[in-house]
């Protein structure tokens, strides 16, 4: 196939603050070490991609400050499903007609070079995935948001029986839950979505718990009345994580996956009493990526229950509007490419 074919495609494009469009795009040429994807479904991050719309960001973690330039436009996302349509030579691990995972793709004409809601899709090898037959692509679609749950999830040493607190009803928080689930602890998740929190599938000693309802100190203290042993934050509640120190068992563990602006400030000397260890997970690499994979299809993590709402990727700017205003109850958001 002639590659001058992938030189353009559509693309979600953040135009200015709070403004999404579907529209044509430039595309680069592919080389030798890429992929071409043919989309059919990428799933938003509504965290990470709601606050890069505001504005708020410079790049995936770090905050815009004034003396920034506001990043517009560009191709927010890092998610998504499709076909392969066309394998470098230097490719040798997926080929044309595999269903894949895919992440950051490259776009021409944008702030950044990078981009997520696009199609088709360029793609450097290293960033596709082949997809277990059988498994349900659409699953599969959120799958680098899925990790930064499971990273989350596993940063932490623990034993069965550990009592665990992790604060946001979120993705992230959900499938940090399912993750912590598995490796055998008991679980507290905190939210303030009764909606969400009706989605944790609770075990035998594990705890869902609307903080608006109840007060999160008072509740965590009689769960475990000998110490948590991790209070993992995906929500970005620094008041909330800190309220918690004094309940952490001797040897603890705070994970941090919360996007907190400029004010991710926590006092280290706090953690000096009962030595506590500070993780702050971030991005993804191939073997977690390859884990998380190999628990989704083994069914050890949900996704397809998360989902809230689909919409064609023309209406890609429905979507937002829906995830930056909060007008309904909203988790996974899917955008259809081929409807």
């Amino acid at each position: 196939m002639n590659t001058s074919n992938f030189n353009q495609g559509y693309a979600v494009v953040s135009t200015q603050p709070w403004k999404v469009s579907y529209q044509q795009v430039k595309l680069p040429a592919p080389t030798p070490d890429d992929v071409v994807v043919r989309v059919t479904h990428s799933w938003i991050s509504n965290g990470t991609e709601g606050s890069c719309v505001r504005g708020e960001r410079i790049g995936g973690d770090t905050p815009r400050r004034d003396s920034d330039p506001l990043p517009f436009p560009f191709v927010p996302g890092y998610q998504k499903v499709g076909v392969v349509e066309w394998t470098g030579e230097a490719v040798c691990h997926v080929s044309v007609g595999d269903f894949v995972f895919a992440t950051v793709s490259r776009v021409d004409n944008m702030f950044f070079d990078s981009a997520g809601h696009v199609s088709p899709a360029i793609q450097d090898k290293s960033q596709v995935w082949k997809l277990p037959s059988g498994l349900d692509p659409v699953s599969a679609s959120g799958l680098v948001l899925t990790q930064v749950g499971y990273n989350v999830g596993t940063r932490a040493g623990i034993v069965p029986g550990d009592q665990v607190v992790v604060l946001g009803d979120g993705m992230v928080g959900q499938w940090a839950a399912q993750t912590f689930q598995h490796r055998g602890a008991r679980v507290l998740i905190a939210g303030r979505h009764d909606e969400r929190l009706g989605l944790f599938k609770t075990r035998p000693g594990d705890r869902s718990l609307n903080t608006r309802n109840a007060a999160l100190v008072d509740v965590v203290r009689e769960w475990a009345p000998d110490g948590v042993k991790v209070v993992a934050d995906t929500a970005g509640g620094m008041d909330s994580l800190v309220s918690l120190l004094p309940l952490m068992r001797h040897g603890g563990h705070i994970v941090s996956a919360g996007f907190y602006g400029t004010k991710g400030m926590i006092d280290i000397q706090t953690l000096r009493d009962r030595e506590l260890t500070l993780h702050a997970p971030a991005g993804w690499n191939k073997q977690r990526m390859d884990e998380t994979l190999a628990l989704l299809a083994a069914g050890h993590l949900d996704t397809l229950s998360l989902i809230t709402h689909r919409f064609p990727v023309s209406k890609a700017g429905d979507a937002f509007d829906l995830i930056l205003n909060r007008r309904e109850n909203v988790l996974g958001v899917i955008l259809d490419w081929e409807d």
